[in-house]
């Protein structure tokens, strides 16, 4: 665990395991999730309330989506941001549980959550003025999130027109369209993300245990913003690469189509000439042609004759 201590709007100060608690400003207790188990044994002295089993429970699951739920005593609000590495595909996440108490706000973390990290770095870097409260603190870190979400848009975007548009070339062999779908699959997954964070997020406007001014509203309120820009960035892609799929499909098919015309033209050329062929070379003994001067060249002449005349025929007709 790492404890901090905020106080009129300085610095945070790092607080030793031993040292005794400050009776003003406000706290906050940063665990990491392999670590955790006991962190309500900690808490439940410091904030003087009970802490519902199912929320501890809810607080050491890596996996638990966002959701919003809590007390008279506290506002419990689990999100799940982007994991350690910013690359779009394959897309990782990280679960963070927020406890905001009155004078405390406690974080269940993952080890390698970036986010957390950077908020930290920020403040002790004085690159921001230190949140006055708990719940603007937990407001920081969730905002953090979503910016993170909203800078992977770009290089996703570049990526999928990429494949999307190796995908439609004709020249190109290199793109599976299998892969370009395993990445609709990430996009939808950020989709169904971005929903249970917009979710999580209005259902902790709503229900917050604490009353909330007109400052925190409208910061909330852009927080949703961002979050619902990623939702509409993820369908809009959902839906352009569902389109280059059936487009893929349709030019495969149209190109097969093409194939099998000029075969069939091809055909139609060569019939009557192989059965002009097959009629000579029937192995009779009395057939009159077989012993003109001219005959073969006769042959060649009328062969060549018929193919010409229906390869124009059929050109003439825009067949192929």
């Amino acid at each position: 665990m790492e404890l901090y201590h905020f106080e009129d709007g300085k610095r945070p100060r790092r607080l030793s395991a031993d040292e005794a608690l400050p009776q003003t400003g406000y706290l906050w207790a940063d665990f990491q999730r392999d670590d955790a188990a006991n962190w309500a044994c900690w808490a439940e002295p410091i904030v003087n309330s009970a802490i519902e089993p199912q929320h501890i429970d809810d607080s050491l699951n890596s996996l638990h989506p966002s959701f919003f739920d809590g007390t008279p005593d506290y506002d419990m609000v689990i999100f799940q941001g982007l994991g350690p590495s910013d690359a779009p595909f394959p897309m990782e996440t990280r679960t963070t549980a927020f406890f905001i108490f009155k004078r405390v706000l406690v974080t269940i973390c993952a080890h390698d959550s970036l986010s957390v990290q950077r908020v930290r770095a920020r403040l002790f870097d004085t690159k921001i003025k230190p949140p006055a409260s708990p719940m603007l603190l937990a407001h920081l870190m969730i905002d953090t999130m979503i910016d993170r979400f909203l800078a992977i848009r770009e290089p996703m975007a570049a990526l999928l027109t990429e494949l999307q548009d190796d995908l439609l070339d004709p020249r190109s062999s290199s793109t599976d369209w299998r892969v370009l779908l395993d990445n609709r699959k990430q996009v939808r997954r950020l989709e169904a993300l971005s929903e249970s964070q917009l979710e999580a997020l209005d259902a902790w406007r709503r229900s917050s245990c604490f009353d909330w001014n007109k400052t925190m509203d409208v910061r909330v309120r852009d927080v949703v913003e961002h979050a619902t820009r990623v939702l509409n960035y993820a369908s809009g892609q959902e839906r352009d690469i569902e389109a280059a799929v059936q487009l893929h499909f349709a030019s495969v098919a149209h190109r097969t189509n093409k194939i099998m015309q000029v075969l069939t033209v091809l055909s139609a050329i060569f019939f009557p000439l192989t059965l002009i062929v097959g009629i000579y070379g029937m192995n009779f003994e009395y057939m009159p042609e077989l012993h003109w001067r001219y005959g073969y060249f006769y042959a060649l002449g009328l062969l060549a004759a018929i193919g010409g005349s229906l390869y124009w025929y059929f050109r003439s007709r825009r067949f192929f």
